[in-house]
């Protein structure tokens, strides 16, 4: 290994420990040049596929998208963000074991789409409502009976269907007329 500093080639590793999750190792060196101390990270190279985008345009895969996306799907959800990087990472070792040298963006997302539903049924919800991109409210409607049908986790949806959605009417979470409190969605109870 080369010196940063001096440019020597000889040195001498004086410790080394494992990350905790086993990926990398890290070495403090010392130079036999200048005597000056350093730290190397060696891990494992995965060659993970390109990703294809919606328009065509290729891209390499970066897990912290992935982090992201979920992140912003999960807002105000009681879900940590080691929950939401355990979810990057286990999708991130599923798209590398492909072995394939290409993957579209929407098969990166539909492997999001099930450990999401498992996490959170909202945040699964928000995310699927922007990856599928739903054009109206049938397909938006499917996606919750799909869901409701299913044994899918620890959080109730609300029964959207008799809520009355309608202007002028009672929506969700809409704030009642003699009170500061919300209104209850039909067939929901609501935490205070």
């Amino acid at each position: 290994m080369r010196c940063p500093f001096c440019g020597a080639y000889e040195d001498k590793v004086i410790e080394t420990r494992v990350s905790k999750d086993g990926s990398e190792i890290r070495r403090r060196r010392e130079c036999e040049g200048c005597v000056r101390r350093y730290t190397t990270y060696e891990r494992i190279e995965e060659s993970m596929p390109l990703v294809i985008k919606g328009d065509g345009r290729r891209e390499p895969f970066d897990r912290a998208k992935i982090e992201h996306g979920v992140q912003a799907a999960v807002a105000k959800r009681p879900v940590s963000r080691d929950q939401v990087q355990a979810l990057a990472l286990e999708v991130e070792r599923e798209v590398g074991e492909l072995g394939v040298a290409e993957i579209a963006a929407r098969a990166i997302g539909e492997r999001v789409l099930p450990k999401l539903r498992e996490l959170d049924q909202v945040a699964y919800v928000r995310f699927a409502s922007i990856y599928r991109d739903f054009r109206d409210l049938e397909g938006f409607e499917k996606e919750l009976e799909t869901l409701r049908s299913g044994d899918t986790g620890r959080h109730d949806l609300p029964d959207l269907a008799a809520a009355d959605l309608t202007p002028g009417g009672t929506s969700i979470d809409a704030p009642r007329e003699d009170t500061d409190e919300h209104a209850p969605v039909a067939g929901s109870e609501r935490a205070g």
